[in-house]
This record gives C-alpha cells, structure tokens and sequence, in this order.
C-alpha cells in the first residue's frame, strides 16, 4: 500500500471508531436510563437494560481495536515509517486510546460499570476535538528528531502516563461529585432523626422507613467515595513512576545523545517538572500527611491542570519562545520531546505546535 492509501485507511478507521464511540455512549445512556427507575442497590443480569450495558461494552471494544488501527496506519503512512506521535494531533490520538484501553483492562478487575458512559463520553469528545481542531496530515520527523530509539522509549511513557493520569483525573471528579452528593444526603437523614427526638419518637416506624428508601439515580449508582479514592490513589500510583520515567530519564537521556545536553529550561520542559511535582505532592501528602478524600482530589486535579497546560498551553502561549515548537529540517532544533509537542517536519515550511499554524 502507498503512503497515501495508509493514511486514508488511518482517517476512515479514526472516523469508524468516533462513530462505534458516539454508539457505545448511546448504549449505555439507554442502559443508565433503565437503571434510573430502579434501586441503586439493584442491577439486573438479564433484560433490556443488562443488554444495553453489555452491547455497549462491545462497541467499545470494537471503538478501541479501530482506533489502534487508526494509530497503527498513521505510522504506516509516513515515509520512512514512525511512531505515531509526531504531533499534538497524533499525541492526543495515542492518550485517548491508552485510557479508553486501561479501562476496558481494568472492567473486570475494579468492576468499571458504573464508569462506562463518563468514560466513553469523554474519550469520544476529546477525540472529536482533535479531530476537529489538531489534525495534521502525515509528515516524516526531522533527522534530529528520528536518530535515536529513545525518542520512542520516552514518547511511550509520556502517552502512557498522560492516559492514565487523565483517567484518574476522570475519577477523582467523580469523587468530588460523590462525597457531595452523600454529604447532602447525610444532611437529609439528620434533620428526621433531630425532628423524631423531639416530638418523643411519635411516626418514627414511617419516618425510619423514608430515610431509609434505597436511593437511585445517575450518582447513586457510582461507588462510595471511598472506594473512588482509593481508586483515584492507585491509578495516579501507577502514572507517576512512568512520568518520571519520561521526564526525568529518558527524556533528558535523548536530549543529550540528540544535542549534548539533558536540560535546557524550555517552557515545555519546566511545566512537564511542575506537572511532576504536583503528583508528588499528591502522593507523599497520601503517604506521610493522610491527606485523602477532598483535598488529595483537588491537588490531584490540579495536576491534570498542569498536564494539560503542559500539553496545550505551551504550544498556544510560547509557541515562539518554546524550543518545542519544533522548525524545518534546515533549522536549529534544541530540545527533546515532552508530552505532546509537534514532532514533524513539513518541507514546505516552518512547522510548529498545531494550535499556532
């Protein structure tokens, strides 16, 4: 097949799979529904509505195997062949498909129902959103740029840490959404109990029996709190160690064999170490402090902020000064890769970051 040809059947499949997305998200918005009218305590096996979930399960399946075809014939496309992240476009490709991956692997184990549409809906949104705003077509990486195999070996663990930390970031609002909700619903169950020791206990069988009505809808179907914390803990346990992996190792181990030097202070660069501080922070304030609960979410989402600025906001506010923002072949390039930064080289003119083309 030419390059041409790959490159089309890498458009048709990331079409195909924003499609099976929007079907999966359908599914499972047709599932919720049904479960709305029942007990939150209660979630049928068989019926229409256990239809809904499974059917919608599989159509993720099947979104995901074409968005790695999709990822897959990108590489293919470029002459000589790559990675297939040589661009914010090609990044954000590759880290919508590692989260929408770690949770169909992690379904069974943690039990992911309850994530199912929140998930598939904002993977498809991203997705159109790159689509829409960062697509660029296939072009080869500078010479700089392809001359040593831990251009990959960093990129990997860049994209893998970027899923995963955004899927953690995914739970950890939900946990703020959750201990919201049963904050509210602790305050509904207080005032009876007050209300029912004043007046002597008088009616407490059926006031007992209404505060005690199993709970539905959307939120009271997510798990406890708790067991969101807990989840947001070993998701972003498990992203930090690549992270520095891909900052603090291979990062600066290509730099270096690319341009005689591991650090340079670009703006992309300080904000990948801002983005690694936060998350240490997070998890020794876990560790030592027993920060849990609110406060760890919040600091936990405030480094999903800076993950994204990271990957966005360099590009679009120091597109000029960043030395990220990577030139032509004949031009000067000076520092390495991190976490989404445009790779390729276009022979027709100067290439940057793509929210500056």
């Amino acid at each position: 097949m030419t390059d041409i040809q790959w490159e089309s059947w890498s458009n048709q499949a990331v079409t195909v799979c924003g499609i099976v997305y929007f079907l999966a998200l359908l599914a499972h918005s047709a599932q919720w529904a049904g479960l709305r009218k029942l007990p939150a305590d209660q979630t049928p096996s068989t019926g229409q509505v256990a239809t809904f979930g499974r059917f919608g399960v599989l159509l993720t399946v099947l979104a995901v195997a074409a968005h790695g075809v999709g990822l897959v014939a990108r590489g293919m496309a470029a002459d000589p062949n790559r990675v297939p992240w040589g661009n914010m476009y090609e990044f954000t490709l590759s880290a919508t498909f590692v989260a929408a991956l770690a949770y169909l692997l992690l379904y069974r184990k943690y039990s992911l129902s309850w994530m199912s549409p929140w998930l598939v809906g904002f993977v498809f949104v991203i997705l159109m959103m790159d689509v829409l705003w960062l697509h660029e077509p296939v072009a080869p990486l500078t010479e700089s740029l392809n001359s040593s195999p831990w251009l990959v070996i960093h990129v990997v663990s860049a994209v893998l840490a970027t899923g995963v930390f955004s899927l953690g970031g995914l739970v950890s609002i939900l946990f703020l959404v959750k201990a919201r909700a049963e904050a509210r619903d602790a305050a509904r169950v207080a005032v009876p109990a007050r209300e029912l020791v004043g007046t002597g206990g008088a009616g407490s069988d059926a006031d007992a029996g209404s505060t005690a009505a199993p709970q539905r809808g959307i939120v009271a179907r997510i798990p406890s709190s708790d067991s969101l914390d807990r989840l947001a803990y070993r998701l972003h346990a498990f992203a930090f160690p690549v992270w520095t992996f891909a900052v603090l190792i291979s990062g600066p181990i290509w730099a270096h064999q690319a341009w005689s030097r591991y650090w340079g202070w670009d703006p992309k660069e300080v904000w990948a170490f801002i983005t690694w501080v936060v998350y240490a922070a997070y998890l020794h304030a876990r560790a030592t402090a027993g920060w849990k609960g609110r406060n760890a979410s919040i600091v936990a989402l405030v480094g999903l902020g800076t993950l994204m600025f990271n990957f966005i906001g360099i590009n679009y506010f120091f597109g000029g000064s960043s030395q990220h923002s990577y030139a032509a072949p004949e031009q000067a390039v000076h520092g390495p890769a991190v976490a989404g930064e445009s790779l390729s080289a276009d022979s027709a003119g100067p290439v940057q970051g793509p929210l500056l083309r």
